[in-house]
């Protein structure tokens, strides 16, 4: 007679901070509900589910309906409500008080809707580090769920020996640890019912290494049943997966038996003691790999695969997770920026501005705009403003409204070198002198708003596959499944429009704002636009010197380089001298450069500023436009080259706010977007990340002579009505 096996079944429900309502209700329809319906056709088939918080807050507001029948399925015994970090944080990378914070949050909120504590919790993106034992024992967690690529890390056998589950231990605290096993991850719902049901079987007969019945367990992502794209009908309609799925555990339980991972710990002893490595799944670490090493781990673990090495296979694994912040220094500094935040909104005394700071500052800590993969949202420019806004935000409440003008030269985003960080009203700004002196942040504080908040155009590992795609006319495009033309998974690439190739372009230096360029002679706007193109100076991503100076309601910052331009042939001396004034209360701020030619000749050159703006939906005029010289021109993603600006407006619609730019001296200006082509789930597509200008002047300058001039920005509300 086959012995029991055990099964248990986790569905882990996440719409990240800052989601689209219209997503959200995609995924209800699509995912959410068709589980629940299902569950209550089926009363013996017994499964885990967890909710993030950030899809909690939207369910509540929105489908309270769907909550009542999740607390009457959890009532009856079939379903268990697991806790985890609130707004799905990555807990390796936050203060200890915020992991053990965000935990005991949601594990209120699963009590308070569901009348149930949480007894295990959803690990977001199953990112492990070792000393996540303490905190999470300390949240009044039993239990944690964990990939079996973990385990196979300190020599276990996911074969054989991840039936069950094990413990762990920091510092004398102690969590229980459950492997999902990566067959059932990808068999179900992609392996058919008939075959899973076999290995099933397969497993309840073989040997258990452990004193307790066998259990296998799945977590896995609920957005697959259903809101994946291809999924819904292969799942809920004519396909009918689940619904098989169901009635195949039914036929079979005398020996599978579904059961909650709750239930289960408390009927069965512990398979062992266990240490786990820092670790992620693999398609993680090999996400969080430079471009080149990703390819290269991807083309070794195929030729394993296809060589059937699987004692090798078992080792491989790319880089930690940790890697994103130094992969995209635009994550490293959100997280730096959160961890600035966290220290002053702890400082806090206790009470409600506290507790809401607290809750801004935790939406801000949501994992999803600090990484990229397939789902990863670094790239998603409303995931980035949300953190953003809700780090302005809590850090006004912790400051209040009309803080004092404060400047600090402190080793910011943790690279050994000092930046710059300004902090008042209405703005909040950040220099890195070692980095061209260049501007990566600018907090509009009254709109919640960073207008630096652009992304740099970097390769990507995948973009390979699109460039070889394009070569060998393998593209699939919207059109042509429009024209009925069959998509072939193995042979055909998705791409969310016909030439999407001519966008992989890459930044030499990171993006920003007041970067001093010297451009040779040659180079125009599509040039400059590709990022290739000649750059006669070595300034725009070079060190410069700094010096801060305060006033009672005045703060000067002066950054400057002591470089050299190439003149022909000629290598001349040149310094370049930016000089920023921000007043308390006024809503804008002068930069004064101070160009002065060091050689003994003269020369001609053309010095460009480069400056940046980043308001989303830039990439529709519905929703944002380009003001030259007063007059109502282009949208902000469009490549435009304007003669004699004397000042120019970024306008966002959407948030009612115009960045206005003025300068001293006409130039010539060059505007385009930044735009990057990024891996979804539905095939690879093109984003907007902001749009650049740069001011251009030809300047002369006789042996010692200097060229000055100022450039203002500022910030006003825009009325739409008066357009």
């Amino acid at each position: 007679m086959t012995a029991p096996l055990y099964l248990a079944l986790v569905i882990h429900n996440h719409q990240p901070v800052g989601q689209f309502d219209f997503v959200n209700e995609h995924a209800v329809h699509t995912a959410y509900e068709p589980l629940l319906d299902l569950l209550e056709r089926h009363p013996s088939v017994a499964c885990a589910i967890h909710f993030t918080g950030s899809l909690l807050d939207y369910l509540i507001a929105h489908q309270c309906p769907l909550l009542e029948r999740v607390r009457a399925l959890v009532a009856r015994g079939q379903l268990e409500v697991l806790s985890g970090g609130y707004y799905e944080p990555l807990l390796a990378t936050l203060p200890d008080a915020d992991k053990i914070g965000q935990i005991r949050k949601l594990s209120a909120a699963v009590e308070d809707l569901f009348g149930m504590r949480p007894r295990g919790m959803w690990l977001a993106e199953r990112v492990w580090e070792p000393h996540l034992v303490r905190p999470i024992a300390q949240a009044g967690i039993d239990y944690v769920i964990i990939d079996d690529t973990h385990f196979e890390a300190v020599g276990f056998d996911r074969e054989r020996e991840l039936f069950g589950y094990f413990v762990s231990e920091e510092q004398g605290d102690t969590v229980r640890v459950f492997p999902t096993l990566s067959y059932l991850r990808y068999a179900i719902p992609w392996d058919s019912v008939p075959n899973l049901i076999a290995w099933c079987r397969q497993q309840a007969e073989a040997p258990q290494s452990g004193p307790a019945p066998k259990l296998a367990l799945m977590g896995d992502d609920g957005e697959k049943f259903g809101v994946w794209p291809g999924t819904y009908d292969y799942i809920w309609g004519s396909g009918q997966y689940m619904e098989t799925l169901c009635a195949a555990l039914e036929a079979n339980a005398d020996w599978l038996k579904t059961i909650r991972p709750m239930d289960y710990l408390d009927r069965f002893p512990a398979l062992g003691r266990v240490y786990l490595p820092t670790a992620s799944y693999f398609e993680m670490g090999q996400w969080a790999l430079p471009p080149g090493r990703f390819r290269e781990l991807k083309a070794i673990k195929a030729e394993l695969e296809a060589a059937g090495r699987a004692d090798v296979l078992r080792y491989l694994r790319g880089s930690v997770w940790r890697n994103f912040l130094v992969k995209y220094d635009e994550a490293n500094q959100m997280h730096k920026r959160m961890l600035m935040v966290a220290e002053k909104v702890h400082a806090m005394p206790d009470g409600p501005a506290k507790e809401r700071a607290l809750d801004l500052l935790w939406q801000a800590q949501a994992n999803d705009a600090y990484w990229h993969g397939l789902f990863g949202g670094v790239y998603l420019f409303n995931f980035r403003i949300a953190n953003y806004a809700n780090l302005i935000e809590a850090e006004a409440l912790a400051e209040g409204d009309a803080p004092p003008l404060t400047v600090r030269r402190f080793d910011f985003d943790k690279d050994c070198a000092d930046e710059i960080v300004l902090t008042s009203a209405p703005f909040n700004a950040l220099w890195k002198p070692d980095a061209g002196g260049m501007m990566t942040e600018l907090d509009f504080r009254p709109g919640r708003y960073n207008l630096l908040n652009v992304m740099t155009r970097r390769e990507e590992g995948y973009h390979d596959e699109i460039r070889q795609a394009a070569a060998q006319g393998r593209q699939y495009t919207p059109e042509m499944a429009a024209q009925g033309v069959p998509y072939n998974e193995r042979e055909m690439v998705r791409v969310k429009e016909a030439g999407i190739e001519r966008y992989l372009l890459y930044d030499w230096h990171r993006r920003g704002a007041f970067i001093d360029h010297f451009l040779r002679e040659d180079v125009d706007l599509p040039a400059f636009y590709r990022a290739f193109y000649g750059e006669q100076g070595d300034f725009a991503n070079q060190p410069y010197q700094a010096e801060v100076q305060t006033a009672a309601a005045e703060v000067t910052v002066a950054l400057w380089r002591d470089g050299h331009v190439w003149v022909g042939a000629d290598h001349r001396p040149m310094r370049v001298e930016k000089r920023f004034a921000f007043r308390a209360g006024d809503d804008r701020f002068t930069c004064t450069y101070t160009v002065t030619n060091q050689a003994d000749a003269p020369v001609t050159v053309r010095f460009a500023i480069e400056t940046s703006c980043a308001f989303d939906g830039g990439q529709d005029p519905r929703y944002a436009l380009q003001i030259v010289n007063g007059t109502p021109a282009d949208g902000l993603a469009d490549l435009r080259e304007y003669d004699q600006v004397t000042s120019h407006a970024a306008v966002s619609r959407l948030r009612g706010l115009a960045l206005i730019t003025t300068v001293e001296h006409p130039c010539t200006l060059w505007t385009f977007p930044l735009e990057t082509v990024t891996l979804s789930e539905a095939g690879y597509e093109r984003g907007y990340q902001g749009t650049v200008y740069l001011h251009i002047w030809d300047v002369h300058l006789a042996a010692g002579q200097s060229w000055r001039g100022w450039l203002t920005q500022q910030v006003r509300p825009y009325n739409t009505q008066a357009e």
